[in-house]
């Protein structure tokens, strides 16, 4: 447990090296017929592994501050849960064994919800679970759901904070955006999704139990992160494609998951990332070992070459691409961002760094991998918005006479597309 200072945690589980092992198995209805499977929860075998609170918006970036935090109102409502099918019954069950759970169609199924195992926990010590719409079994995405962070007492607050501090188990992910497998256009219409929810305050690097005041606070992201990594291996070992994206929050750790991946898909030749709205974050020292301490992100650094003697201060949001394209260079990375994201200005300035300063530090994410030999392929665009890939607006923004859906169609169709960037980036 960290009060101030990090103490050292680890976390165990029941793994078959660093692989997921899927156990018992039941149905329930929950409005949707939804699958429970207990599977192992843990890091990776080869390291060391968005819906906001009500009261908020999805936040994601750590500040240099102890004050209370506020944030600034969300400007793309999220969309609409699809309407449950109620009083579906339960399907008779085949036995479990530890190969595939569910055999993928080739066509978009239903989402399955898949429950981990004990050391999987969202930040107040409620339940935390992963989900799964099955589809082709060798197109498969890894996505982190977003949810804002939290660093003190006040914005860790179970209640009020700014972030999602537990999750409804019963409400699977909405079919939107990117994730919409009915629009002619979505070039990930046919991928099998594991879905990895928010609920740790952590972008899920952390892996430490924190007192702030009165309040004890899970960060345990990593380790459930790692958990849908886990699934992911699980289900669809044979994948010839793994793309790892997520949103806000969840984009943070793209970089470094699409470099676990790797290592544990050494056959697969195509491993894509797509960071949506995180590229404007600074790379300071002080923020990143306070920061760090509080959410244990040096608990689990993975054991590549390049990790070797990195220190607190040096581990950086921005820096994870270093860290991940130096290890892993034949993955193809790729972000998102609007030039005056009002997000991450926010959280910026609590770290001294002004607003119309943002798409300076977008653009310097950009240079930073580039100067150490990290090709990023990057989509700028005009305007304050937060987040878009699970927005109608995906398949319809367009810069600069590039369309965004056709940009990502070339990404996730084998191609590392052209650089993107706003000339007018007011909007």
């Amino acid at each position: 447990m960290t009060e101030v200072s990090p103490i050292g945690a680890s976390w165990t589980c029941a793994a078959d090296g660093g692989h997921a092992v899927l156990m018992q198995r039941h149905v329930i209805t929950l409005g949707v017929t939804a699958c429970f499977v207990l599977a192992a929860c843990g890091g990776t075998s080869d390291s060391a592994s968005e819906q906001p609170n009500t009261a908020t918006v999805e936040t994601d970036a750590p500040a240099e501050t102890a004050a209370p935090v506020t944030e600034p109102p969300e400007s793309e409502p999220e969309p609409a849960a699809t309407e449950p099918t109620a009083n579906e019954p339960a399907a008779t069950e085949p036995p479990v064994t530890d190969a595939m759970v569910d055999e993928p169609t080739g066509l978009a199924g239903e989402w399955d919800v898949f429950d981990p195992a004990s050391d999987c926990v969202c930040a107040d010590g409620s339940e935390f679970v992963l989900w799964e719409r099955p589809a082709d079994p060798k197109k498969v995405v890894l996505y982190f759901e977003g949810g804002g962070a939290c660093f003190t007492e006040e914005s860790c607050d179970f209640e009020n904070g700014t972030y999602t501090s537990s999750i409804d188990i019963t409400e699977p992910p909405t079919d939107s955006g990117l994730f919409d497998a009915t629009n002619p256009e979505n070039p990930l219409a046919d991928h099998s999704i594991v879905y990895v929810p928010y609920c740790t305050g952590d972008v899920f690097l952390g892996d430490e139990t924190t007192t702030y005041g009165d309040l004890e606070v899970r960060h345990n992201g990593f380790v459930n992160a790692s958990a849908g990594l886990d699934l992911l291996l699980a289900n669809y070992p044979d994948a010839e494609q793994v793309v790892v994206t997520g949103a806000s929050a969840g984009s943070v750790p793209t970089p470094l998951f699409a470099g676990l991946a790797s290592d544990r898909y050494p056959d697969t030749t195509d491993i894509v990332t797509f960071g949506d709205s995180s590229g404007g974050y600074p790379d300071v020292g002080v923020i990143n070992a306070t920061i760090g301490s509080l959410w244990g992100t040096m608990n689990n650094q993975p054991a590549w070459p390049v990790a070797e003697g990195l220190t607190a201060e040096e581990f950086s949001i921005p820096g994870l691409y270093v860290l991940a394209g130096t290890h892993a260079p034949e993955v193809r990375y790729a972000r998102f961002d609007y030039a005056f994201d009002q997000t991450q200005a926010f959280f910026g300035s609590l770290a001294g760094v002004q607003a119309d300063e943002l798409v300076t530090l977008i653009d310097a994410t950009e240079a930073l991998g580039e100067t150490s030999g990290i090709e990023i392929s990057a989509y700028v665009a005009p305007g304050s918005t937060h987040t878009i890939m699970r927005s109608a607006e995906v398949y319809e923004l367009e810069v600069e006479g590039a369309r965004l859906i056709d940009w990502l169609t070339e990404l996730f169709g084998g191609t590392s597309p052209a650089d993107v960037h706003c000339v007018d980036c007011a909007g």
